[in-house]
């Protein structure tokens, strides 16, 4: 293949280091022996994959047939069995119920506002067993707010570069937009070739998650920082939430 496509390139650059801690935060938290896990918005499968490699009955969905296709070759590599579904969060009427459904990635927050963040918690708890558990990160306002408006990152190897920009948007609270771009390189003719892609992400207050929650009959148990292991604090980037449907 002389040009890679965005989600190859985007899979590929993503800290490993994430996935190892959200499979901790997944394995201290729900054991191979509670039974059948859903990963939402499981993009290319790499979380997905650690987990089967733990010994946990874990299938992926995800809106993107291109990330699926990464999970499926990831699974294969590794050779795991994860079975993939292509389908929307906010209408998972065609798949069965789960005892743990997660949700990392701050996927929450491509959502377009909080009535579909609302609806895909209903899709959650109506597929998520009595007793079971949910659980998800997304990033906060101190994030959208305070870090990402001018932030920059660039990533330069011998055949390839990234950028990515990230700005403030001043109409919409809680919001913030990456432009992403890679540059590639042609191994035959030397010429460099350009991905770009546009990503939006809002993120709400913490009361109106939680009134979100409570509006899709799920009950909160926790939310956390630093994958669990701290307690929110002004400076959080990143929440992370421990759900249970109690009925």
């Amino acid at each position: 293949m002389i040009y890679q496509s965005f989600a190859e390139l985007y899979d590929e650059l993503f800290d490993p280091a994430m996935y190892d801690q959200w499979l901790d935060f997944v394995a201290q938290r729900v054991t191979p022996a509670d039974g059948e896990l859903l990963d939402l918005a499981c993009g290319s499968g790499r979380l997905g994959v650690l987990l089967a490699q733990r010994g946990y009955q874990v299938s992926g969905l995800d809106l993107s047939e291109e990330m699926l296709a990464l999970a499926a070759k990831h699974a294969e590599e590794a050779k795991v069995t994860m079975p993939l579904m292509a389908g929307d969060m906010l209408d998972l009427t065609m798949i069965g119920d789960y005892q743990t459904i997660t949700c990392f990635a701050d996927s929450f927050c491509y959502l377009s506002d909080l009535a579909a963040v609302t609806a895909a918690f209903r899709q959650v708890h109506d597929h998520l067993t009595v007793g079971g558990k949910f659980l998800f990160d997304v990033i906060t306002p101190h994030q959208t707010d305070d870090v990402y408006p001018g932030y920059m990152y660039n990533y330069v190897d011998d055949t390839r570069a990234f950028i990515w920009t990230s700005y403030g948007i001043e109409d919409e609270d809680h919001a913030a937009e990456h432009d992403l771009t890679f540059f590639t390189q042609n191994e035959e003719t030397g010429d460099y070739h350009k991905v770009t892609e546009l990503h939006h992400e809002r993120t709400y207050e913490l009361a109106d998650y939680q009134a979100a929650l409570k509006e899709a009959g799920l009950t909160l148990q926790r939310v956390s920082a630093d994958f669990g292991e701290a307690e929110v604090a002004a400076d959080t980037t990143r929440w992370f939430f421990e759900v249970t449907r109690e009925a």
